[in-house]
């Protein structure tokens, strides 16, 4: 899917099923929690603390489809077409960073 097809979807979702979109703060607030819950099972899954046994069955994939969720929510809610704001991005990071990475003897 695309993501401005992500974007229709998840706003009709909340139209749907959510009544409305909580306000902005309190929905940058909720990414903070599920951006929480990704850190959680990278630094213990992936990094050096140990893996609790509650967390053993947490699904990755889910919990940053709960950020990517949130994410879109805030973009819907403030205008943002998150597929163009993307492009631009990659377009800005091509433009600034073609050569710093490549060049950059700790990646070597």
């Amino acid at each position: 899917m695309k993501v401005s097809e992500a974007q229709t979807i998840i706003d009709q979702w909340i139209k749907d099923y959510g009544v409305r979109y909580f306000d902005e703060l309190t929905n940058t607030a909720i990414l903070m929690e599920e951006v929480g819950e990704v850190a959680r099972i990278m630094a213990r899954r992936y990094g050096e603390q140990s893996e609790k046994e509650s967390d053993k069955n947490k699904d990755l994939g889910d919990e940053l489809a709960d950020v990517l969720f949130v994410l879109i929510c805030i973009a819907n809610q403030t205008g943002i077409d998150l597929e163009e704001a993307l492009k631009k991005n990659l377009e800005k990071k091509t433009n600034r960073d073609h050569n710093r990475h490549k060049n950059n003897e700790k990646l070597q």
